[in-house]
């Protein structure tokens, strides 16, 4: 169920008995109200909030010692993300938790008809490693606006940042309605068994099926975030230096180990030497020497390395190639000379490895992809207007960035989320209430003026014409 096996070796018996009956626990204080309140929601998007900025130097280096993130990125893309997340969600509890009026229909008139959010209940939130603070707080964000309890069960191969989430939450969240369980496996096993009214699972899409497969048997609605390979695509028109710089910024942030960064490029022939040297050289500015820049991070653990290595083979590596094991260390690499056979382009890198393909033209960019799975996100690198209206309307992925890579994470307005093999469901924003709401219709009609009566039996005459004619 994780990445690894957890290195706990408590017994079978303490374990299930830290985790058991959680569900049902959290569930009462979402039935009972204590999580409902407006006031209760806003002092937890709160204390969220206060768990960050209090205790900042201890989140860097937690996410230091994990991933070897640098200070600034740890701010970025983490610590700073989720706090702008909380403070939104606190503005707009008011608006979101708000009915929606809607028009009832002419038959059914007087009559007035509405929406009304209210929380899904007990969900579990199951987090990854690469982002270990924003990929669990961001969910809970969305968790704790709708009026959720939930249970936030970190990666261990993150095991520094989900120590401190363990020690953190408690003296920050209310325990009835927060509660965060380490370990690995075993642990995510005897959750899944539980029923929750969400399951809320950011990883890949092999853990996936495990864990829909769980859900399923008590019709548990999951949201999954998953990935897969996200492409880029630099068409002959588009700015290469600025196509290189953007793209290289998106893959190297956090050594390639995200989500929606450019898993490898599709070139127009032409530009591809081009495209080559200015990504080179986009790297050098933005690096150094990344060995010792401050600024590039390190691959999470020994396995994760190793893996990498392996698929250095499936290229030329023009750019990089070094591999540091007692470092953790893995070179931005750009391979030329690949095969779509091969390794590297047959599953994801999820690491600083970017593969360099020349395409003919947009039409062949775009054959690629019928045949592949729709990925979490795809990047258009053109001028041409063309080119981009065909990208978009013929390929099919989560999202789409013309012009930049990565950065439609940071807009909140705009849904997160996959489709097909890259996961089901969104969030971020308005979207996380949403995915950890339900929506009640309510319809409410006065006695007073019984208008139903035309269409009650029994059917017979002018009667029966009417009744045809209102809901014909």
């Amino acid at each position: 169920m994780s990445d690894r096996a957890a290195t706990d070796a408590r017994p079978e018996t303490e374990h299930r008995a830290s985790v058991d009956g959680l569900a049902a626990e959290l569930r009462e204080a979402v039935t009972s109200g204590v999580t409902r309140s407006r006031e209760h929601r806003a002092q937890q998007l709160d204390g969220l909030v206060a768990m960050l900025l209090q205790h900042t130097t201890r989140w860097e280096a937690a996410l230091r010692a994990d991933l070897g993130k640098s200070e600034v990125e740890a701010h970025l893309t983490e610590i700073g993300y989720v706090v702008a997340e909380a403070r939104a969600a606190k503005r707009s509890l008011r608006r979101w938790m708000a009915p929606t009026p809607l028009l009832a229909p002419l038959a059914l008139q007087p009559a007035v008809a509405r929406t009304v959010p209210e929380p899904l209940g007990a969900a579990l939130i199951i987090g990854p490693w690469n982002y270990p603070v924003q990929l669990v707080l961001a969910p809970l964000v969305g968790a704790i606006a709708t009026g959720c309890a939930a249970v936030v069960k970190p990666s261990e191969v993150a095991p520094a940042t989900s120590a401190l989430l363990a020690e953190l939450a408690p003296q920050h969240l209310d325990a009835r309605s927060v509660r965060i369980v380490e370990g690995g496996v075993d642990e995510t096993t005897a959750l899944l068994e539980q029923r929750w009214d969400l399951v809320f699972y950011t990883g890949n899409a092999q853990v996936a099926r495990v864990v829909a497969a769980a859900a399923a048997k008590h019709l548990t609605p999951t949201v999954l975030e998953l990935g897969g390979k996200s492409p880029a695509y630099v068409h002959r028109s588009a700015d290469i230096p600025a196509a290189a710089r953007r793209i290289a910024w998106g893959k190297w942030l956090n050594a390639g180990q995200t989500c929606v960064a450019p898993d490898h490029i599709r070139v127009d022939r032409e530009v591809a030497d081009e495209l080559v040297e200015e990504l080179r050289r986009a790297t050098a500015e933005q690096l150094g020497d990344p060995r010792t820049s401050p600024d590039y991070a390190r691959i999470v653990n020994t396995r994760h390395l190793e893996r990498l290595r392996g698929l250095l083979s499936g290229g030329t590596a023009v750019i990089g190639g070094e591999v540091d094991a007692d470092d953790r260390y893995v070179a931005p690499t750009i391979l030329t000379d690949v095969d779509d056979a091969s390794a590297v382009m047959q599953e994801e890198i999820f690491g600083p490895i970017l593969p360099v393909l020349p395409v003919d033209s947009v039409d062949g960019f775009i054959e690629t992809m019928r045949g592949a799975e729709k990925p979490l996100a795809l990047y258009v690198f053109a001028r041409d207007a063309d080119a981009v209206r065909r990208v978009e309307r013929e390929t099919s992925s989560g999202a789409l960035g013309i012009n930049i890579a990565v950065a439609h994470v940071g807009a909140a307005a705009l849904p997160f989320g996959g489709v097909g093999e890259s996961g089901t469901g969104a969030y971020h924003g308005k979207h996380s209430f949403d995915a950890f709401s339900h929506h009640k219709a309510v319809l409410s009609k006065p006695t007073g003026l019984d208008t139903l009566r035309v269409i009650y039996p029994p059917f017979s005459g002018w009667r029966a014409r009417l009744a045809r004619r209102i809901l014909g």
